[in-house]
């Protein structure tokens, strides 16, 4: 049971000071979260805290690969309507 944070961490250090367990620690290029120390918040809150502050899409993901906060989940948008416009 851990969670893992994966390239597309910004380093905002959103989540740092939130993991009850101490689990989460500035690495480069991205933190990594200490599978050891991981809980996933169980018994201690009801939501993950690190997903529930990361501001980025698909940053956090479970132990079967599965994203926290999946694409479209922060922003409201799903993936196929997020389209960069060309014109101004």
């Amino acid at each position: 049971m851990a969670f893992r944070i994966v390239a597309s961490c910004t380093r905002c250090w959103a989540c740092l000071p939130l993991c009850p367990h101490e689990a989460i620690r500035a690495a480069a290029p991205h933190f990594q979260i200490d599978a050891a120390r991981c809980t996933e918040c169980v018994g201690d809150y009801a939501d993950p805290q690190c997903a529930s502050i990361c501001p980025v899409e698909g940053a956090i993901i479970d132990a079967v690969g599965q994203s926290l906060n999946p694409p479209g989940s922060l922003t409201g948008l799903p993936p196929e309507r997020r389209t960069v416009s060309s014109t101004p």
